[in-house]
């Protein structure tokens, strides 16, 4: 991202000694205003996007390049197998020493990620092998009308990783997951503690953003990271998730035109952004609130 007078106008705000979050939907320039805070203030890029930790997929979960990689040290991308576990928990436990070193700017659109490093995290037990198999094989109908009321009321009804999420803590412990939530410790980066910069990013302006990303991304090297993928792409994985995977695979196999798997992937991608918009003014009101049109175009 060029550094126009706006960008530098709020580089001249953050005061060098505290970390940097920086949150937003997908495709409003978070990875582009984050580069730039380091190439002009130093630090570290930290990763807070959950597709983003796995090393399968740099074009399809938008992962920095090789070369804005060279350009500042980077931390947490790319850094798992397809197949490893991975929580908020697993992202808090990597954040918490990356605290101590060089001012982090952390960057990414996992609102829960955020939420736990600012408001803490519930301390709950690890899911059962067992207990997962058995939710990877519920449909989302039968997991939501399994959750108690309060649990329900707290997430997103067509998140499936959400919803199963807190049917396996139930199930597994016997406890609703919003009762884990209200027994949460404190947090590790309280308020007043960072910066926190949200990118607002209105939509008429965002949704061609995300239209062109999509199909950009097929005819630069997505095909190829779902062709290296193709034998091991499995949909209950937390990797395989990933908006826009299955529709890359599904080219691949020719089960799908480009244009379907763009079609497909671009709602799915405007649809993760709307539930992106609405956690930032839920839980993100006290953050600085940034116009991503006007930072960019500047």
């Amino acid at each position: 991202m060029e550094q126009t007078p706006m960008i530098r106008d709020l580089i001249n705000d953050l005061r060098t000694d505290l970390p940097v979050l920086i949150a937003g939907p997908t495709a409003s320039g978070k990875s582009g205003l984050a580069l730039a805070i380091a190439e002009a203030c130093g630090g570290v890029i930290v990763n807070a996007d959950a597709s983003q930790v796995y090393d399968c997929w740099r074009i399809i979960s938008a992962r920095p390049s090789e070369q804005e990689e060279a350009r500042a040290p980077h931390s947490l991308y790319g850094h798992l197998p397809f197949d490893a576990p991975y929580s908020v928990g697993h992202w808090l436990r990597e954040v918490r020493p990356l605290l101590a070193g060089p001012r982090p700017i952390i960057v990414g659109g996992t609102g829960l990620y955020f939420a736990a490093l600012t408001e803490g995290l519930a301390d709950i037990p690890k899911t059962p092998p067992e207990i997962r198999i058995e939710g990877n094989a519920q449909t989302l109908d039968a997991m939501i009308a399994a959750l108690d009321p309060d649990t329900r009321a707290r997430i997103a009804m067509d998140n499936r990783a959400r919803i199963q999420r807190a049917w396996e803590v139930q199930r597994s412990t016997g406890r609703g997951l919003a009762a884990w939530q209200d027994d949460t410790a404190p947090p590790i980066l309280a308020e007043g503690r960072y910066h926190g910069i949200v990118l607002d990013s209105p939509k008429d302006w965002l949704t061609p953003r995300i239209e062109t990303r999509f199909d950009a991304m097929l005819s630069g090297g997505a095909l190829s990271e779902a062709r290296a993928m193709l034998d091991r792409f499995d949909a209950n994985l937390p990797s395989c998730r990933a908006i826009g995977a299955a529709e890359a695979i599904g080219v691949v196999n020719g089960d799908i035109t480009h244009k379907q798997a763009v079609e497909s992937a671009t709602i799915a991608t405007r649809q993760y952004a709307k539930r992106q918009r609405t956690w930032a003014r839920a839980r993100m009101g006290h953050w600085r609130h940034v116009d991503a049109q006007a930072l960019c175009e500047d």
